[in-house]
């Protein structure tokens, strides 16, 4: 791989080997830790911290809401000073936001620290996204796509599970500080197993076919903007929604974020793979959404059914988190050469920005009409987002 050698450009590189996988799977664990580690230890911070119910919601609008004010700079800074910086950047700030969180005393504090959290969510997926096309083959960006994506369930894994145990067998903070030391510990390989970028770059021109690939990419950040609402509602507050609802004690409340990391971890991988093989991810997006529909619905009933709330998290995190991982992919597919981070900050944008919004949209449903009402929302987000799914798969299809 001369061409990886010399540094993550816009060149097309074959090969892409497990290490690089494995590494962009972690950055992408790490990227949005903070964000399930919240979910996770939401009963803890009700209990403990003094944290609400509503100001639960706000800290994931505040990592979101700037990481969505954040995304297009973002693709930019990925697209002139490379990759690689990029990515040991985004390691290194989360880690000193998790930290932060660890470390806040109140609720601005905490927002705060978790607004800090928005850059390493914002630069990830241009970065990674970037690394993929000038080190991975086409026939195996699917696969790798997948796989790197499926660090963001993993994450849910991660913190519902381990991070958990510990925060229940010791402290709350603990958890944090340990979450804090795999972000710097993923900085270290980075810097050791990636080459040295390019001297950063002017502004690339803007090639002919850009005009349309703008619109089509603004279908894929609307589509985003929805899944993103439906899937933060179901991270900030499944957890919640088990202990105060169904009554699970917390570490086994915990457990459903993590059945819905695993299954998307396992959810991102097949599908991604599908759609790579395909060549069209676009047309994958309307049927993920509709069957999360579906899922979300599964959790409206768990209050009179109670298993249906671990069929329902499986569901969800099966085909909604997933669908996120083919939404990448279709950016890999139709970006323009030298545009790669920034059409993949418009798509990640849309993202968060619903991951802003979802949320407190749904915890001020909760306290007015109760959790049921809550989960039949985010089943009408995910149903809207089919559309627009479709929409997009149209508009490819038509040249």
């Amino acid at each position: 791989m001369s061409q990886t050698r010399a540094g993550y450009g816009e060149t097309r590189a074959p090969g892409g080997g497990r290490s690089i996988t494995a590494l962009l799977t972690l950055a992408m664990t790490v990227s949005m830790l903070q964000v399930f580690v919240i979910g996770a230890l939401g009963p803890f911070l009700v209990a403990e911290a003094g944290v609400s119910r509503t100001l639960l919601g706000f800290t994931t609008t505040a990592g979101f809401g700037a990481a969505a004010l954040l995304s297009l700079a973002a693709g930019g800074w990925v697209d002139r000073l490379g990759a690689r910086r990029c990515l040991v950047a985004l390691l290194v700030v989360a880690a000193l936001a998790l930290t932060l969180i660890g470390l806040s005393a109140g609720s601005l504090a905490l927002l705060a620290a978790v607004a800090v959290g928005g850059l390493p969510m914002a630069l990830a997926n241009p970065a990674t996204n970037k690394i993929i096309i000038a080190a991975v083959e086409p026939a195996r960006r699917g696969g790798v796509t997948g796989w790197k994506q499926s660090g963001v369930p993993l994450g849910a894994f991660v913190a519902g599970v381990p991070l958990a145990a510990l925060a229940a067998w010791t402290d709350w903070r603990n958890a944090l500080w340990a979450a804090a030391g795999l972000a710097l510990l993923t900085a270290v390989w980075a810097v050791r197993a990636l080459p040295s970028d390019h001297a950063p770059q002017a502004k690339p021109t803007q090639p002919s076919g850009q005009a349309r690939t703008a619109g089509h990419i603004r279908w894929l950040a609307a589509f985003s903007l929805l899944l993103g609402a439906g899937t933060a509602a179901v991270n900030t507050y499944l957890a919640l929604f088990g202990t105060e609802r169904l009554g699970l004690v917390p570490v086994v409340a915990a457990w459903l974020v993590a059945l819905v990391g695993t299954a998307g971890v396992i959810g991102r991988v097949g599908w991604a793979n599908l759609a790579g093989r395909r060549g069209h991810a676009e047309n994958l997006l309307a049927p993920l959404t509709l069957v999360a529909a579906a899922g979300a619905l599964l959790l409206a009933t768990a209050p009179w059914v109670s298993p249906l709330v671990w069929v329902g998290a499986a569901v969800v995190g099966s085909f909604a988190v997933p669908a996120n991982a083919v939404t990448m992919l279709a950016v890999i597919q139709r970006s323009e050469p030298g545009r790669t981070g920034r059409d993949t900050a418009i798509a990640s944008g849309g993202f968060f920005a619903g991951f802003a919004v979802g949320p407190p949209l749904f915890g001020l449903l909760v306290d007015q009409a109760g959790y049921s009402s809550g989960w039949l929302l985010v089943a009408a987000e995910f149903t809207v987002a089919a559309a627009i799914g479709l929409a997009a798969a149209r508009r490819t299809a038509s040249g």
